[in-house]
């Protein structure tokens, strides 16, 4: 069985590779490498270094021809949504709509589409459910949801299924520093420099941080379950910017001593996703505490650190 992977040498997406190739299904990659590297790209699939947007995207799905297709190639800073709104939506709206229509005409069986929690804008109640009203306050936000809408009208027009999953804010090895969990790779790189990391506001803003694995686990999931559904994949758990810094020193054996800047526009002040529909429909639960998928990363990225010192 056939499977693209847009955005597959990025963070989530090279994760994801990885898995699927493990399941033994035949992988290919859709990726331009403006965030994403080579070093990620998982020896076992078959990487297509280009554009949605460039014209070969066609190509790429000729010689795939997918039975499933795994959408996480995207813009995903907010900062860069506001500071360049019409680049933002030309990835993430034309961007996924050249996708679908591709879907549309090779006969795709489904897609599963990463959003994210940037879609509710600021919460009216916590947990957020996904009955929650739309109301986000960044471009990136807008252009995260209006894919979603397309999703729908191409199932209800052409019968092409899918999955979206909204994402809290993920975190783990291989990722930037951009992005809604761009602030643990952040505050890994100055830790393991010993310098003061950057903490902007008060650090009392909360988030619901989940470990890339477990994004990968549901995405899994989403594969055979979660027809035409929409579901959040996050933790249900609440841990303030200051909290999530003080659990790195712990396990880093750094000092906590940050620096505060002004709060950044755009940002909400507190997240929790309530993952109830996706444990009920997609059979999928989080495996990794923040401590747990901390460690990890740490790890990773120390170990990452040292092989450079050896060279």
């Amino acid at each position: 069985m056939s499977v693209i992977v847009t955005g597959g040498a990025g963070f989530i997406g090279s994760h994801l590779v990885d898995a699927l190739v493990s399941q033994g299904r035949q992988v290919h990659i859709l990726d331009n490498l403006s965030t994403g590297h080579l070093r990620n790209v998982n020896p076992g699939a078959i990487f297509h270094h280009g554009d949605l947007l460039d014209g070969g995207l066609h190509q790429v799905f000729a010689e795939a021809k997918p039975e499933f297709v795994y959408h996480h190639a995207a813009q995903v800073d907010v900062q860069a949504s506001l500071a360049a709104p019409q680049q933002d939506a030309q990835t993430n709206i034309a961007g996924t709509l050249a996708v679908l229509e591709a879907c549309r005409l090779f006969g795709v069986r489904k897609i599963i589409y990463a959003s994210s929690a940037a879609v509710y804008g600021s919460p009216l109640y916590l947990p957020v459910d996904e009955g929650h009203a739309i109301r986000p306050l960044s471009f990136y936000g807008i252009s995260k949801y209006t894919p979603e809408l397309y999703l729908a009208s191409y199932a209800a027009l052409y019968g092409l299924d899918f999955t979206i999953l909204r994402y809290a804010n993920v975190y783990g090895d291989r990722q930037s520093s951009q992005g809604e969990g761009g602030v643990v790779s952040q505050f890994v790189g100055k830790l393991l420099l010993g310098e003061r990391p950057v903490i902007y506001g008060d650090g009392e803003q909360t988030r619901d941080f989940i470990y890339v694995k477990d994004i990968v686990g549901a995405n899994l999931a989403a594969m055979t379950r979660g027809s035409r559904g929409v579901y959040n994949i996050g933790t249900n758990r609440q841990t303030s910017v200051n909290e999530l810094l003080m659990e790195m020193c712990a396990i880093s054996g750094e000092p906590f001593d940050p620096r505060y800047g002004p709060a950044r526009e755009g940002d909400v002040l507190h997240s929790r996703l309530s993952n109830a529909a996706a444990m009920n429909e997609l059979n999928w639960q989080p495996a990794y505490s923040l401590h747990s998928g901390l460690e990890a990363t740490i790890a990773y990225y120390r170990a990452q650190r040292e092989q450079r010192v050896l060279r």
